[in-house]
């Protein structure tokens, strides 16, 4: 049941990032920490602290930073990039697609200030694109925490895992509801049983869809809400075996619809069990600047929408042809 998630606190998730790559680093001396001019943002404090020897300021040059982190992976090095996603992707897609995934560089690419949740800073800055432009790269792990305890664990586990890696993650005070110890990169984490409508979603809009999950049951509806953190390589697994019960999905996540987290589930649905499904997500629009709570709602990626989406979605299972 969806009541029993218990928030344990609240903390950014950038927060987890920078306490668990200084767990990290502890654990593999190889772990070295990049930033392009935002040491501050990224949390990386206490990891400059410790290890003031395995950081590297590269300044307002994020291209630059892409480069030599690169070059760092051919001595063996792990370095982890961090800057405002934005800067992670958009600005320095070329040097990722040709210095990191084509070659297959063990390198960590460590995005904070994600979608819309970074509030006033705006459209400019508010990427919602990012997560189709690196799940398209080939060989490229794409990870979507939703919680500080979730994003810490993520850190520690991409420092083992051997490849590129896409790490997403956000700015926002949120709920802490998931254990460190229940991640593991590749694998959807299922919060709750239900056998009318599955609920998919990453990030900050997990917490969402356990909101919108209790609502739901409070109907008398039985909803199986699945945290899916790894955007890619995708858990089908999960995927198929939760619309194999229910016959209905809605996906959410704090990106555009399109090239995202949804159309990654439609894809598996309709090689393998085509079903109705209802996106929650920006619909082919930039942001805007305000509060991040009120954008959420504007843009119709909070509780709310996500129950009114879970009852569409019902409604056309009922009428719909559902393949067995």
């Amino acid at each position: 049941m969806l009541n029993e998630i218990v928030v344990t606190g609240n903390k950014d998730t950038r927060s987890g990032f920078g306490d668990g790559i200084v767990e990290a680093a502890k654990k593999n001396e190889n772990v070295i920490a990049l930033t392009a001019d935002l040491l501050g943002s990224m949390k990386l404090n206490t990891f400059i602290k410790e290890f003031p020897e395995r950081f590297i300021q590269c300044g307002i040059a994020e291209a630059n930073m892409i480069g030599v982190a690169a070059g760092l992976t051919i001595g063996g090095k792990i370095p982890f990039t961090t800057t405002f996603a934005n800067f992670s992707t958009g600005r320095v897609y070329d040097q990722i697609r040709q210095s990191v995934a084509y070659s297959g560089k063990n390198v960590k690419i460590c995005a904070s200030h994600a979608g819309l949740t970074l509030g006033e800073d705006g459209a400019t800055h508010q990427i919602l694109e990012d997560i189709g432009l690196m799940k398209m790269l080939p060989g490229m792990t794409v990870i979507v925490p939703a919680d500080y305890n979730q994003t810490k664990a993520a850190t520690k586990a991409i420092a083992e895992y051997n490849g590129p890696v896409y790490l997403r993650f956000g700015r926002p005070v949120w709920p802490i509801f998931t254990k460190e110890e229940d991640f593991v990169i590749g694998k959807a984490q299922k919060l709750s049983d239900g056998k009318d409508v599955t609920i998919f979603a990453c990030g900050h809009l997990v917490w969402k869809a356990v909101e919108a999950g209790r609502i739901l049951e409070e109907k008398g509806i039985s909803v199986e809400v699945i945290n899916i953190h790894t955007i890619k390589p995708l858990d089908e697994a999960a995927v198929l075996a939760s619309i194999k019960k229910t016959k209905c999905a809605v996906t959410c996540e704090e990106h555009n619809i399109i090239g995202g987290l949804g159309d990654s589930i439609a894809q598996v649905a309709s090689k393998h069990l085509p079903i109705p499904i209802e996106y929650i997500g920006t619909k082919d629009t930039f942001g805007e600047s305000g509060k991040p709570a009120e954008l959420l709602t504007k843009y119709g990626l909070d509780a709310p929408n996500i129950v009114d989406a879970a009852l569409k979605v019902l409604s056309r299972k009922n009428t719909e042809i559902v393949g067995n």
